[in-house]
C-alpha cells in the first residue's frame, strides 16, 4: 500500500482591485533609503503622518506597506475578514454601501467591498492600511512604488483593475485603535514651517528678496505631483545676474543635492522637492520644510495657497519630538484628547518666531595648505550641506569632496542615512535621534583637516565608450512639446543645438556635435535626474560648452537623452522632467534585471566617458541589448589624476584662454538678448 500524500491548502488573504482609482500605489515608510547618492528617491507615503496613523490603527508595525490614493480612491474587495483603516483626504468612503469615517478601524467581512470614494478636497491623498500590510516583494530594500523608475509595489506601477494584493500575517499585530481624534486637519490655505537656507543672501538673493519669499502667499500650481510641488507667486529677488559656468539664470548653481522637502528655485519658480524628486541638480535652495510638516505637502491641491513660516532649528527639533511622542503612544494621546500642532494645517503662533536669515553656519573650515575653505550649514532639520571653495568648477575641489565623503563613509556612523556628493558640495542626511547635526558638523570639520592632498591622489577609474545618436528624433519631440505647451518664446526654442551654438560662438551647428564627440567627460556625480544618471564635465577646458537650464523645466524628457546645462553634460536615467539642452540620446545607464544581484547603475563616479556617433536605428538595437542585459557597456581600466589636468592646461593655456574669452562674450550677449 502506497504512502498517503497529504495536501495542505495554503490560504492567502488578498485584497482584490475592482476599480483602481486615478492613481493608487503601494507605499510604505520610511521608503527606499541609502540610494539617494545614485539617484534613487526614497518614495514612500507622502503624507507620512496620516499613513503612520492608519498603520497604528490596525496594529501594524510602522514599516508595513499600505496604499496611497490620489484624487479618486480605489474600490477593493477582501477575500477574508480583515481590519482596515482609512486616513488622509477620505471624505466619502463606503463599506458595502454604508458610509464610514476616516480614522475608525473597520472590520471588513469576507467578500466585503470598500469604496474609498472621491478625494475632492480639502486634501489630495487618501491612505488605506490593512492588518498585516501589503506583502509585495522588496525592491532595492523597499516595497514603496516609484512609478517613474518602475520600482516597487506592483511591477513599479499604479494599481489596475484585476490586481490581487497579497497581505502579510496579522498574527503579531497590536490591538486596534481608532485614531480619528489624531488625524491632521486638512485645509485649502496652508502654513508650512521652514528652516531658512542653506542658500540665501547675499550670495544668491538680496535681503529684500529673502524677506519677500517668506512674506508672499503662494498658489499651488497644477504641476504638483510626487516629484515636486510648483508654487506660483512673485519673481525672486536675485542678487546676481547669472550663475556663471553653472548656467545663464541666477538660480543656477554647480550641481548640489536636494533634501526632500527642500524648496529649490528652478529658474524663477519655487519647487518643493517631493519623495519621488531628484536627488541632485543645479538650483538654489533658500529653505526647507521641516520634517514635522512634510506630511502636509502630500495634501496640497492645485489652487491651494501656501505661506512659508520661518522657524529656528530648535523649534523644528521640538516639533519632531512632539511627532515622535504622538506616534510612540497614540493610545495615551487618544485617551487624553491630546491635540498637537503636528495635527493641524496651521502650525500655530510658535511657528512665527523665526527670522528670514539663515541660521549661522555650524562649522567653517579655513583654507590651509591643500585644504580648501568649507562651510557646513543646515539644509532643513535633518540634513547638512558642506560647500567647498568658491562657486566655480574646480576638479581639485571635486576630488577633495570625494575624499572627505570616503572618510565619512569609513566611519560607518549609524546616524548617517544618506550621503550625496555634488560638484563642490556634499549633502548628508542624518537621523537626529541618533546623531545631532552640530555633532556631525564638528566631526566633518575634524575630518576635513586630515583629507589628503588631492593633487597627490591617482584614482583607478574606467573609460566608458557610449554610442550616441545626435539629433535623435525623441530629443526633438521633447523640444517640440515644450514649445507647444510650456514656453514657445524661450531662447532655446525651437532648437536646443542652435541655442548651444549661438551661446558658445560656434560657426556651424555641427560644431556642437564635433565638440561632444571629441571630448572626454569626467563623471562628477550620479543621480542628476534619477537612476544612476551621470553629470559629467569635459576634462579639457576647450570642450566645455556652456548653456543654461530650461526655465521653467520641461515636463517630458526621453529616457537616456543627452543634454548640456551650464558647463555640465547629463544622461537622463529615465523618462521624466528635465532642464538640460538636448543634443542626442544614448543607451541605458540603469539596468532592470529581476533576480540579479548586480548594482543596477552602470556608471561610477570619476568614470571617463567618450561618445561614438551611431544612427537612430543602430541605437535602437543597442538600447534593447543593454536593457535586456545581453551586452555590457564598453569599458576599459583607466586612471584619473589632477596632474593630468594640470599638464593639459599648461600645454594649451593660450588656446584655453582664447576659448574662454569668446565663450564669455557670447554668453554675455545672449544674456542681454534674453533680458530684452
Amino acid at each position: 500500500m502506497g504512502a498517503r500524500v497529504t495536501t495542505i491548502a495554503v490560504c492567502t488573504t488578498t485584497v482584490n482591485v475592482l476599480e483602481p482609482g486615478l492613481q493608487t500605489t503601494v507605499q510604505e515608510l520610511p521608503g527606499r533609503l541609502g540610494l539617494w547618492g545614485v539617484g534613487v528617491p526614497p518614495s514612500g507615503a507622502w503624507d507620512d503622518l496620516s499613513f503612520a496613523l492608519a498603520n497604528l490603527a490596525v496594529g501594524n508595525a510602522g514599516t508595513a506597506a499600505g496604499l496611497e490614493a490620489v484624487v479618486t480612491g480605489p474600490v477593493l474587495s477582501f477575500s477574508h475578514r480583515t481590519l482596515v483603516c482609512l486616513t488622509g483626504a477620505v471624505h466619502d468612503a463606503r463599506l458595502d454601501g454604508r458610509p464610514v469615517r476616516a480614522g475608525v478601524v473597520l472590520a471588513v467581512p469576507a467578500g466585503g467591498v470598500l469604496d474609498v470614494g472621491r478625494l475632492d478636497g480639502p486634501g489630495m491623498r487618501g491612505y488605506i492600511a490593512v492588518a498585516g500590510g501589503i506583502d509585495v516583494p522588496l525592491v532595492l530594500g523597499s516595497r514603496a512604488t516609484f512609478m517613474l523608475g518602475g520600482l516597487g509595489g506592483i511591477e513599479g506601477r499604479a494599481l489596475e483593475a484585476g490586481d490581487a494584493l497579497p497581505l502579510g500575517s496579522a498574527e503579531n499585530t497590536s490591538a486596534p485603535l481608532d485614531v480619528a481624534p489624531l488625524l491632521p486637519v486638512l485645509a485649502h490655505a496652508w502654513e508650512l514651517r521652514v528652516v531658512p537656507g542653506p542658500h540665501g543672501a547675499p550670495e544668491h538673493l538680496t535681503e529684500a528678496g529673502v524677506a519677500a519669499l517668506f512674506a508672499a502667499t503662494w498658489t499651488v500650481d497644477h504641476r504638483a505631483d510626487r516629484t515636486g510641488v510648483r508654487l506660483v507667486g512673485p519673481r525672486p529677488g536675485w542678487a546676481r545676474s547669472d550663475g556663471g559656468e553653472a548656467g545663464l539664470h541666477p538660480s543656477n548653481i554647480h550641481d548640489s543635492a536636494y533634501p526632500v522637502g527642500g524648496i529649490m528655485l528652478s529658474g524663477d519658480t519655487p519647487v518643493i522637492v517631493g519623495p519621488d524628486g531628484p536627488s541632485l541638480g543645479g538650483f538654489v535652495v533658500p529653505c526647507a520644510v521641516i520634517t514635522a510638516d512634510r506630511w502636509s505637502l502630500g495634501q496640497l491641491r492645485p489652487g491651494d495657497t501656501v505661506r512659508l513660516l520661518t522657524v529656528t532649528p530648535q523649534q523644528a527639533d521640538d516639533a519632531v519630538a512632539q511627532r515622535v511622542a504622538l506616534l510612540a503612544d497614540p493610545r495615551a494621546a487618544v485617551a487624553t484628547a491630546f491635540e498637537t500642532s503636528l495635527a493641524k494645517a496651521d502650525p500655530g503662533t510658535e511657528g512665527r518666531a523665526g527670522t528670514p536669515e539663515r541660521p549661522p553656519a555650524l562649522a567653517v573650515v579655513p583654507t590651509q595648505g591643500h585644504t580648501p575653505a568649507a562651510t557646513i550649514r543646515r539644509a532643513g532639520d535633518c540634513h547638512l550641506l558642506v560647500e567647498v571653495g568658491p562657486p566655480a568648477l574646480d576638479l581639485s575641489v571635486r576630488v577633495w569632496v570625494h575624499l572627505l565623503a570616503e572618510a565619512l563613509r569609513s566611519r560607518a556612523l549609524p546616524g548617517v542615512t544618506e550621503l550625496v556628493e555634488g560638484v563642490r558640495s556634499m549633502l548628508v542626511k542624518v537621523d537626529p535621534s541618533r546623531l545631532a547635526l552640530p555633532e556631525l558638523a564638528r566631526l566633518l570639520a575634524d575630518l576635513a583637516v586630515d583629507v589628503p592632498d588631492p593633487a597627490a591622489v591617482v584614482l583607478d577609474v574606467r573609460e566608458v565608450t557610449l554610442p550616441i545618436c545626435l539629433d535623435h528624433p525623441e530629443a526633438h519631440e521633447a523640444m517640440a512639446r515644450y514649445a507647444r505647451s510650456v514656453r514657445p518664446d524661450a531662447p532655446w526654442c525651437p532648437d536646443n543645438v542652435e541655442f548651444i551654438r549661438r551661446i558658445n560662438d560656434l560657426r556651424e551647428r555641427s560644431d556642437v556635435f564635433d565638440v561632444v564627440t571629441s571630448a572626454t567627460y569626467l563623471v562628477v556625480g550620479l543621480g542628476d535626474v534619477y537612476l544612476g544618471a551621470p553629470v559629467a564635465v569635459p576634462i579639457d577646458p576647450r570642450h566645455r560648452l556652456v548653456t543654461t537650464k530650461y526655465d521653467p523645466a520641461r515636463t517630458w524628457t526621453p529616457q537616456n537623452a543627452v543634454g548640456i546645462g551650464g558647463v555640465y553634460l547629463c544622461i537622463y536615467g529615465m523618462e521624466g522632467p528635465g532642464g538640460y539642452q538636448l543634443v542626442g540620446r544614448t543607451v541605458p545607464v540603469w539596468r532592470h534585471l529581476a533576480g540579479r544581484e548586480e548594482k543596477p547603475w552602470l556608471l561610477r563616479p570619476f568614470d571617463r566617458l567618450r561618445f561614438v556617433p551611431v544612427t537612430a536605428d543602430e541605437l535602437a538595437d543597442l538600447r534593447a541589448e543593454v536593457h535586456a542585459g545581453r551586452t555590457e557597456l564598453a569599458t576599459r581600466p583607466a586612471t584619473f589624476s589632477l596632474a593630468e589636468v594640470a599638464a593639459l592646461e599648461a600645454e594649451h593655456a593660450t588656446e584655453i584662454e582664447t576659448f574662454r574669452t569668446r565663450r564669455h562674450a557670447a554668453f554675455t550677449a545672449e544674456r542681454e538678448r534674453w533680458a530684452r
